[in-house]
């Protein structure tokens, strides 16, 4: 069974649109207007072996805050539609990555009850306009919206495109193994029948 779904949200901020296939091969083509946070998501399709289109117009010249929200939440509910009932899966995932001088670690249950922890190490300022406000809010709402429980934490790093680099490649590889079938692939991984 195909686990793909193609998703679009309009409003006055933004216009967005998604299709994802769970068991693709690493392939994106991504147009968001923010080239850096273009970037992340081919590392993050890449890492976590996703195929995944975006393209995204939204108010950049008043921020980048609601184009990369909106993105996560459209992005986040393409996920939680494609694993459907969640049966048979993994609905674990855990990645360590380290990129240079930072090392993230990455923790995810597919619960279907969101929670996101997001802890980074201090730096002395951010390099760019696409900054770890942004990745948090980012996160924020794909946890959200994706029903799942994730855990950022990235232990030490100096530079922010090393630490947010990290972190997108973490959170690929590590949902990559959480949405994977089990080897039994039977049932919901949970005591209560569902998630």
């Amino acid at each position: 069974m195909a686990r793909r779904c193609c998703l679009e949200r309009n409003t006055t901020e933004t216009q967005i649109k998604v299709e994802l296939n769970l068991d693709g091969e690493g392939k994106s083509d991504i147009h968001t207007g923010i080239p850096f946070f273009d970037h992340m998501l081919q590392l993050f399709c890449v890492h976590g072996r996703f195929d995944l289109s975006v393209n995204a117009k939204g108010d950049l010249a008043v921020d980048f805050h609601h184009t990369v929200e909106d993105v996560g939440l459209v992005f986040g509910d393409a996920v939680s539609q494609a694993l459907a009932e969640r049966a048979g899966i993994r609905r674990y995932g855990f990645a360590v990555t380290p990129m240079d001088d930072a090392l993230a670690e990455v923790a995810i249950d597919l619960s279907n009850r969101p929670f996101l922890v997001f802890h980074l190490p201090p730096v002395v300022e951010s390099e760019g306009p696409f900054h770890r406000g942004i990745a948090k809010e980012f996160f924020r709402a794909f946890a959200v919206k994706g029903g799942m429980n994730l855990h950022i934490n990235v232990k030490y790093g100096d530079n922010e495109h090393h630490i947010l680099e990290a972190i997108y490649k973490s959170v690929g590889r590590g949902l990559k193994q959480a949405v994977c079938i089990d080897v039994d692939g039977r049932g919901i991984r949970s005591t209560k029948g569902v998630l």
